[in-house]
């Protein structure tokens, strides 16, 4: 059920009414009680999914499942030789380190 904007043009009150869409649009007032209330037009709200099952990809065309699968192959070799490289890295840091604190304590 959507929720309408509402405004009164007697007394100039906007209210908030949460109703079905197939109901009457209100009239009265609920703060001076005159029967000059006009239901407004808004943007209204974009829908929300929510919960599983609900995702971008689930209508994508077959074209573009079949380069993502050959995409998703390649990077998950790709990712496997970057580990190793991420582990060389970091002996290759720490032997720096270790040369850089040994020049310290030399020139001392």
């Amino acid at each position: 059920m959507p929720t309408y904007d509402y405004e009164c043009s007697s007394c100039g009150h906007k209210f908030e009414l949460f109703q079905p869409i197939t109901a009457r649009p209100r009239k009265t007032c609920p703060s001076c009680g005159r029967r000059t209330a006009k239901r407004l037009i808004g943007a209204g709200a974009g829908i929300i999914f929510r919960g599983p099952g609900f995702y971008e990809t689930d209508y994508r065309s077959e074209g573009y499942k079949k380069a993502a699968k050959a995409e998703a192959g390649s990077a998950s070799g790709d990712s496997k030789s970057g580990e190793k490289k991420a582990g060389d890295n970091k002996q290759e840091a720490s032997g720096s380190a270790q040369s850089a604190k040994a020049s310290e304590t030399s020139t001392e």
